[in-house]
């Protein structure tokens, strides 16, 4: 009998004595968007899954998956969402009772009836899926306790549960109990890849880890998130840590005979939270390629023992003034029609700055016939010094292509691998990047304003 859905692109059915691997997609509110680029480089890297788990925003992801969505879709519908989708209100006589008691902030009526159909969420496919097992993970108020759902049992209240976060949506009745998300309780659940016999766990990860303390009840509201879901990993880890070395002693558990390797993907820096999002300081696009180039640098440099299962896994850099811009550039490659969307990370302004060549780190995506159709860099660097360089790592059919360019703002000459070309922002372009420029890193406002003033004196003075 054939199924009526074929087997999702990342999964595999087992197969005896092969890798048996678990996809770990954790929460991390819209910012999820990040997974998809990832999910992405994992597929193109060869990479399949026989189970994939996802709690809070990353049962979007995973719902995404099940139904049937490519890795190219999923960056594509990413990339198009108006994230404004996921706002709607209470009905207003709730407003009136006053703020002490509202059940929230808003409600879900966005999230299903936009955001999930815009997303290719489609339950009954969900629920038929074969070749992989997905797991959903939603807190139970009622009882207290994460409860694990198979794919096979997922209804629609229990995944507009799984990202009802408190304060922000209302619990969701369902079957006599109210559920939520389970950030508070565990944000990813490596031990339910352990139980489905998984040798390889791949964890993307998009909460923040850093040791700076920031002011403003809202990023205190983050860094409680980030205590209890960091919390939660680091145990989980330290159980696969001790389960692991009762292995190397010789032990044989659960037939296993082999040590777990954990892999965890994962910015460099905090990605900007959900807040930026909705001002238009970072996109859904821009997202997806941070987590494709973040994924391609991994997978080039990763032990394939996995990381250490300690403390550090998660681990990011603590920000600095920086700053971020984004620019489009249009022309033609090779004669024919091109389009090359850049963000422009400046990790820390005072290293930009005292740097000679003032370099910046580079995500993007380039759209020309027969390249691709927004195909994610794999990395990529640009030079402001006298004249302006760039360097992007692009992975083609044929390889990973090297695009270089030089010139200035108004105008690069390009060459992509055999082709040349010209591109330019215009001047609706150059508009769009300086009204995309905004501090990073910089908390409180006279140091945003600062950090952004000295970089426009750089960019008209040189100095």
């Amino acid at each position: 009998m054939i199924a009526k859905y074929p087997v999702p692109a990342t999964g595999r059915p087992a197969t005896p004595g092969g890798t048996r691997r678990s996809l770990i997609l954790a929460g991390g509110g819209m910012r999820v968007a990040y997974q998809a680029g990832v999910v992405r480089a994992l597929h193109e890297h060869g990479l399949r899954f026989q189970h994939a788990d996802g709690t809070s925003g990353g049962t979007m992801n995973l719902a995404m998956m099940l139904s049937g969505l490519a890795p190219e879709e999923m960056c594509q519908r990413w990339r198009a969402l108006d994230v404004r989708d996921f706002a709607s209100l209470l009905p207003l006589r709730m407003y009136a009772r006053g703020p002490a008691d509202l059940p929230a902030l808003g409600g879900p009526e966005g999230v299903v009836k936009r955001v999930f159909p815009h997303l290719g969420i489609d339950l009954d496919r969900i629920r038929a899926t074969r070749g992989i097992q997905g797991t959903f993970n939603v807190c139970n108020y009622t009882s207290k306790t994460s409860e694990v759902i198979p794919h096979q049992e997922l209804e629609l209240p229990l995944l507009v549960a799984a990202i009802s976060l408190p304060i922000f949506m209302p619990p969701v009745p369902h079957k006599g109990c109210l559920y939520m998300d389970s950030v508070w309780i565990r944000d990813a659940n490596l031990l339910e890849a352990v139980r489905q016999g998984s040798d390889e766990i791949w964890v993307v990860w998009c909460i923040g880890n850093i040791g700076e303390y920031l002011n403003g009840a809202f990023n205190q509201y983050v860094h409680m998130i980030e205590l209890s879901a960091n919390g939660n990993l680091f145990k989980e880890l330290a159980q696969i840590a001790t389960l692991n070395e009762r292995i190397k002693a010789g032990e044989v558990i659960d037939g296993r005979t082999e040590p777990i390797r954990v892999h965890i993907i994962h910015p460099e820096f905090p990605l900007p939270l959900d807040p930026d999002y909705y001002r238009g300081r970072i996109d859904g696009a821009t997202l997806v390629d941070r987590g494709y180039r973040d994924a391609t640098q991994y997978l080039a440099r990763m032990n394939p023992a996995g990381v250490a299962l300690d403390a550090d896994a998660t681990r990011m850099r603590d920000p600095r003034a920086g700053l971020m811009l984004r620019i489009s550039l249009t022309g033609s490659l090779g004669a024919k029609p091109c389009r090359l969307d850049i963000a422009v990370e400046i990790d820390e302004l005072a290293a930009f700055l005292a740097d000679a060549g003032h370099g910046a780190r580079l995500s993007g995506r380039i759209t020309c016939p027969g390249i691709g159709d927004q195909l994610p860099a794999t990395g990529g660097a640009i030079d402001f010094g006298r004249l302006l360089k760039l360097e992007m790592g692009f992975r083609a059919a044929e390889g990973e292509i090297r695009l270089f360019a030089e010139g200035s703002i108004r105008s690069l000459r390009i060459v992509f691998g055999a082709a040349q070309g010209k591109l330019r922002p215009g001047w609706g372009g150059l508009l769009a990047a300086a009204l995309s420029l905004h501090a990073t890193g910089a908390q409180g406002l006279g140091l945003r304003m600062r950090t952004v003033a000295r970089f426009w004196r750089f960019v008209l003075f040189g100095s």
